[in-house]
């Protein structure tokens, strides 16, 4: 089994390596022998990450600043990346915010952030990350962060937004997937649920309502994640593209 799920040796890209499935990510798969860049807009928390990660585990970490909106952004990080670790083998297009705002209220520049960042971002990242894939020519694993917002519409909160770019990032994924598997790189997208990190945090007066609608009456934990992530990056998984995987203690199945 260890065998199987392997990602020892591989490189890759957490963008939103900052927030807490990103960090979480970082560590789980640095302490099984993955070499990391750390992508974030706030550097800082990052470089420390990488720092702890190289430390403890003896891996390549590296922390890249980087803004998934702007192309140039990300091109200039990736061709870093790429100057670093010599090749990319996978990348998790994590990066996200939500803005609570009724739909009638919010100002265009409100709503076009949120999609700027989570739909926008993601597809700039994996352009980039396929674009170095080719270049390769051995393909690769690329898995994007959408959320069960892509299935259904949250309540009681107002995301209308959210839900519209994640919505956009689960269906761009199955087009990214047919139109690369020829390139043989792999596009999956993971769907959580409602994860205990600093953002749901924040929306505390909604924990008692969302538990009481999740079958298994709980909030997921990031590390509850772990395990899909490193069998998408995993060769165990080569034939698995244009999937999107679920993980949210059984909300959408109501």
């Amino acid at each position: 089994m260890d065998e199987l799920f392997s990602i020892k040796g591989k490189k890759g890209i957490i963008t939103g390596a900052s927030g807490g499935i990103g960090s979480n990510l970082a560590k789980e798969l640095a302490a099984r022998g993955a070499m990391l860049g750390l992508v974030d807009v706030r550097v800082e928390k990052s470089k420390e990450l990488a720092d702890e990660l190289e430390r403890k585990h003896s891996v390549k970490v590296i922390a890249y600043q980087c803004d998934v909106t702007n192309p140039e952004s990300v091109d200039n990080m990736m061709n870093s990346f790429i100057a670093d670790f010599g090749q990319i083998d996978f990348g998790m297009n994590n990066a996200g915010i939500a803005n609570i705002e009724k739909a009638i209220d919010i100002s265009y520049e409100d709503f076009k952030k949120v999609i700027d960042v989570n739909l926008n971002g993601v597809f700039l990242a994996a352009q980039a990350q396929a674009q170095a894939m080719v270049k390769q020519g051995v393909g690769g694993s690329i898995i994007n962060t959408a959320s069960m917002s892509a299935h259904i519409v949250n309540t009681p909160q107002t995301i209308a937004n959210y839900c519209a770019s994640k919505a956009g990032v689960k269906h761009l994924t199955k087009a990214l997937a047919v139109e690369w598997a020829g390139n043989n790189i792999r596009v999956n997208s993971v769907s959580p649920g409602y994860i205990a990190t600093d953002l749901v945090e924040e929306m505390k007066s909604y924990h008692a309502g969302w538990k009481s609608r999740i079958p298994l009456r709980k909030l997921g934990k990031p590390g509850d994640l772990v395990g899909l992530f490193i069998y998408l990056i995993s060769d165990s998984s080569s034939y698995m593209t244009g999937s999107d995987l679920i993980i949210d203690g059984g909300y959408t199945a109501l």
